[in-house]
């Protein structure tokens, strides 16, 4: 859970509360809005970066990415419909080229 800092938002308003991290330590409100002061004047590719590193840590807990059963065989049966269908859909590239030119 991630608290905002007090105001108003969408003519609601917020108060900041102390958030509990996962590790443990919490999170005050004055430092939780220095980040977001921070964070607002970083450039576009700045925060991309940032939240690349936020990503980056969350996925070394393994526990971040546990699969259920479920997912486990479609992700099995996907790859193996990727194996016998090797022509069968799109690359990366021409995704992202479709989505450049629409926009």
């Amino acid at each position: 859970m991630i608290s905002l800092p007090s105001g108003t938002y969408d003519g609601q308003q917020l108060t900041v509360k102390p958030v509990r991290s996962n590790s443990g330590f919490d999170i005050m409100p004055a430092m939780q809005s220095e980040l977001t002061e921070q964070a607002k004047k970083l450039s576009i590719s700045e925060l991309i970066l940032l939240v690349e590193e936020i990503w980056d840590t969350i996925a070394e807990d393994n526990q971040a990415f546990e699969l259920t059963d479920a997912q486990k065989r479609e992700l099995d049966r996907r790859l193996e419909s990727a194996r016998s269908n090797p022509g069968q859909g799109r690359t990366w590239d021409e995704i992202k080229a479709e989505f450049m030119k629409s926009r």
